[in-house]
């Protein structure tokens, strides 16, 4: 780390890697901190990363490597990333923004073969990821506020149609986060959180091709005496379950012989727990 000013500070580092199939890789990573003053504070980072591929993928998990392919001749993954945080303090408020992007060459994909079997393949297009994080906090005694956003676009090859680009599947483009809590260290704490998970590409689903967004909404209740604590958690209160959309039984066997479709909402409906904590 070095800081050629005390307003600015930069780091770099750098990793090694041997892999006795895919050879040496080295991956550097540089950020500078910047304080200009008035409270402000920001980061920017970039860096590249690789990985050698691997059988053990969610879709080879979900089917058992008995229906993979042996491995053909594979690359490792390479990426490149950037980002840039901001962030200031105003009192009692605190506010981050963060701009992100990555790009990722040789990606490893999975289609079916005409039999039925899984293969593996490098992408010949990069995968591109971009977004943005809003974080935010309020903190008066005895209240605490924090509210998240989440903007992300990601795209890749379709492995199917390699000249056609496609949303990643199961990646939300907006996710939104709200818990609040009212917390007094002598008697006890209540909180309350809501979710928004927003649409997601789905693939090979003979139900939709888009999800539906959905939300997820919880609360916590805690009392104490004296030592002792009773609490009450409560999840997924309005009882959000992917089959009161649809089914998640396929109604025939797919080609890579899955039964059942990505999950992309909760299964488990509401959830509640109670108990009690002591300490000696």
């Amino acid at each position: 780390e070095y800081r050629p000013a005390e307003w600015l500070a930069l780091s770099a580092s750098g990793r090694f890697d041997f892999h006795s199939e895919y050879g040496t890789f080295f991956n550097p990573r540089i950020s500078a901190l910047l304080r200009p003053g008035a409270g402000w504070t920001a980061r920017a980072s970039a860096g590249t990363g690789t990985f050698a591929p691997t059988p053990f993928t969610e879709e080879t998990e979900a089917v058992g490597l008995s229906r993979l392919t042996p491995l053909g001749q594979l690359e490792a993954e390479r990426a490149r990333s950037v980002s840039l945080d901001v962030g200031r303090t105003f009192g009692e408020f605190e506010l981050n923004g963060t701009l992100f992007g990555s790009v990722v060459h040789n990606a490893l994909m999975v289609r079916a073969s005409d039999t039925g079997r899984l293969v593996l393949f490098n992408a010949d297009g990069p995968t591109r990821t971009r977004g943005t994080e809003l974080l935010a906090r309020w903190h008066r005694e005895p209240f605490h506020l924090t509210a998240t956003h989440t903007y992300l676009r990601s795209t890749e090859l379709d492995p199917e149609e390699l000249s056609v680009r496609r949303e990643v599947p199961l990646t939300p483009r907006h996710s939104t986060g709200v818990v609040g809590m009212w917390e007094a260290e002598d008697q006890g704490r209540v909180g309350l959180e809501v979710y928004y998970t927003g649409r997601q590409s789905l693939e090979d689903n003979p139900y939709r091709e888009t999800s539906r967004p959905y939300l997820i909404l919880g609360f916590l209740a805690e009392r104490r005496f004296g030592r002792g604590r009773v609490f009450l958690n409560a999840e997924n209160l309005l009882d959000v379950r992917q089959t009161r959309f649809d089914a998640v039984l396929l109604p025939a066997r797919s080609p890579e012989g899955r039964w059942t479709t990505d999950l992309w909402a909760p299964l488990e409906g509401r959830v509640f727990n109670a108990g009690l904590r002591y300490e000696f």
